[in-house]
């Protein structure tokens, strides 16, 4: 399978929790649809100390795994929103 783009899209959105609403990450997403993952080499800004966990509230809103060879985190569905 591809590889994803290294360059990626330029837009970025800013990824919150849905429980504390703390931010999370800036991320370079593309197209239109839902965050389903997160590829490690497109986040900007990450505002967590852990891996996979909020800052505030502790709870885990992803997982991380492979994806084509990538590091990528998995979203759990409803733990977190992008605007």
């Amino acid at each position: 399978m591809a590889k994803p783009n290294k360059k990626g899209p330029t837009e970025t959105i800013m990824i919150f929790c849905s429980k504390c609403k703390a931010p999370l990450y800036k991320y370079r997403k593309g197209g239109k649809g839902a965050l389903v993952k997160c590829f490690v080499e497109r986040i900007v800004e990450d505002h967590t100390d852990k891996k996979c966990e909020c800052p505030n509230c502790q709870s885990t809103f992803a997982r991380e795994t492979l994806i084509r060879g990538t590091p990528a985190y998995k979203m759990i569905g409803g733990k977190v929103m992008a605007k």
